[in-house]
């Protein structure tokens, strides 16, 4: 009869190994960790190595989790993104930025790549931005005659920007983790009031080496362009293109200019945090979509006379008003400011039968994608809690705290094993399944290793943004291999993205040998001594089984 711990560690093992088994057979991801987590615990409980009583505590965790204040904001920026993709608003900037650099070499690739920037920082949503510069972008650049492998990999990678830069939803899942990580790991360091880790250290964290891999995309097409001019060619513009670009680039670039002032700004500035940005952003985008519904009808009305100047000085006026009750007034004024320009943008519109229909049809199209994409990520993540639970009690976490700890290097061999597992897993696995099945077991071990929480998130995010572009089971090349063309084949989108995810790789490296990338503005904008916010507040573990003794 085995000892039931050493029982226990041998089934956390096989638990985990089945657990990416039957992923990779194709099973719905919820279903798996939690059925899964289910049968082990029993068969773990018959062989005296868990606890069958523990599972009672699992309804107050996952009220705990569907309760969680840190996380009403991923709903709020998924239903940001949404409307932003489904009210046109990044097509209108996708092609006038691609007529304002198309006309160099290179230029539509560099465009493409500051349009991913400027969407991930203001929608967070990968799928979306993808599809849209897939359904734009890429026609454009083969027409251009574009080398289809440089195309489709400067497309995947520009969209999967969203990841890594703000507002990315996979920053707030990685951060609320990291909060309980870091408590968990103070606490068996003796250290009972740690630092926060908050989402907003986060978002703040990863700005600057999301800026620097978007620099690394456009500059690899630079130097494509020089070396192989019939790579990347330049366009052809008329002279009626030519005149009025200018204000079509102002039109064009400050409605997600106005939402990144609104949400990051509100952050950074200390006005809102980050759940109270994510409602600013979503008011911020209704408003855009509405603005832009009535700017279309005047822009293109019947009385001859050319409303588009007029519009330029509109959106000018427009961001410096945000500017100004943003820093003067803070969130509470900003969203005072929104609620009632939207009630006043909402007569015109709701007054015009056409106006109307276009409008109520783009919120209903976005209030259901958001439920969809929300009820998803939170499903997988309830099932990941009970994985946790299982997996940890069982005797899973000290068999990869001593695993981690034996490995060769110490910290940074420590940090390499995880990295290198997220990246393989990536290769299968979808973005949200690893960040609830490897994060929370690994994370407090590194965190008591040394490994500052923060760097730790940004290496996180940065890491698991490969797993949108690693062949064979990328999503973001899934989605552009759904809008491509039928002469671009799979191929050329898994060699077009090899450049890519080693630039990826190359950041990784550099911010982990200059750590101050990551960790300098987050202790800058938020390490002064104040009072712990709803956001920064710890917030249990997952697996953190103090809870589940104090139910018993």
């Amino acid at each position: 009869m085995l000892d039931p711990a050493v029982a226990g560690q041998i089934l956390a093992v096989v638990f985990f190994f089945a657990i990416l088994v039957v992923l990779l057979s194709g099973y719905i991801v919820a279903w798996t960790l939690g059925g899964l987590s289910m049968i082990f615990a029993l068969v773990g409980w018959w062989l005296g190595a868990f606890d069958a009583n523990l599972l009672q505590a699992l309804s107050t965790r996952f009220f705990g989790v569907i309760t969680n204040p840190v996380l009403i904001a991923v709903p709020l920026f998924v239903f940001m993104g949404v409307v932003l993709e489904r009210s046109k608003i990044a097509e209108v900037l996708l092609t006038t930025m691609g007529e304002l650099f198309g006309s160099l070499r290179g230029g539509l690739g560099v465009s493409v790549v500051l349009v991913g920037a400027l969407l991930a920082a203001s929608t967070g949503v990968v799928g979306a931005t993808v599809v849209a510069m897939g359904l734009l972008a890429l026609p454009a650049m083969l027409r251009a005659g574009y080398d289809p492998k440089l195309a489709t990999g400067v497309i995947c990678a520009a969209g999967t920007l969203g990841q890594i830069l703000p507002p990315s939803t996979v920053l707030i899942f990685t951060a609320d983790i990291l909060q309980g990580a870091n408590a968990a790991a103070q606490a068996e360091l003796g250290n009972f009031a740690p630092d926060t880790v908050s989402v907003g250290d986060l978002f703040v964290g990863a700005f600057i080496p999301g800026m620097i891999l978007a620099g690394l995309y456009a500059l690899w097409v630079m130097v494509r362009a020089i070396v192989d001019p019939k790579s990347a060619p330049a366009i052809v513009m008329t002279p009626e293109q030519k005149a009025t670009l200018g204000r079509r680039v102002v039109v064009a670039l400050i409605p997600p200019l106005a939402l990144i002032v609104a949400v990051l700004g509100s952050i950074v500035g200390g006005v809102a945090t980050p759940t109270e940005s994510a409602s600013v952003g979503s008011l911020g985008a209704i408003l855009l979509c509405l603005v832009k519904l009535l700017a279309e009808r005047a822009v293109h009305g019947d009385d001859g006379v050319d409303h588009e100047e007029k519009l330029f000085w509109f959106w000018i006026g427009f961001l410096g008003l945000l500017l100004a009750i943003g820093v003067f007034g803070g969130a509470f004024w900003l969203l005072t400011f929104l609620v009632v320009a939207i009630l006043a943008a909402l007569v015109p519109v709701m007054a015009s039968t056409k106006l109307r229909v276009r409008f109520l049809g783009t919120m209903d199209e976005t209030c259901r994608a958001t439920m969809t994409i929300t009820s998803m990520i939170f499903v997988i993540l309830l099932g990941a809690t009970a994985f946790a639970l299982v997996f940890t009690r069982m005797g899973g976490y000290d068999l990869v705290q001593d695993f981690l700890a034996a490995m060769p290097g110490g910290q940074i061999g420590a940090v390499m094993a995880v990295m290198a597992m997220m990246f393989v897993l990536g290769f299968f696995l979808d973005t949200f399944e690893i960040v609830f099945i490897v994060v929370p077991i690994t994370a407090p071990i590194l965190i008591i290793l040394g490994v500052d929480p923060i760097l730790l998130g940004v290496l996180i995010g940065l890491i698991l943004q490969t797993s949108f572009l690693t062949p064979p089971f990328g999503f973001a090349l899934f989605y552009l291999r759904g809008v491509a063309p039928k002469e671009v084949a799979t191929t050329m989108l898994y060699r077009g993205v090899v450049p890519f995810v080693v630039m990826q790789i190359a950041v990784l490296v550099l911010v982990w040998q200059w750590q101050a990338l990551a960790t300098y503005l987050p202790n800058y904008f938020f390490r002064q001594p104040a009072a712990a916010t709803i956001d920064g507040a710890p917030a249990p573990l997952p697996f953190d089984d103090s809870e589940a003794d104090e139910f018993l």
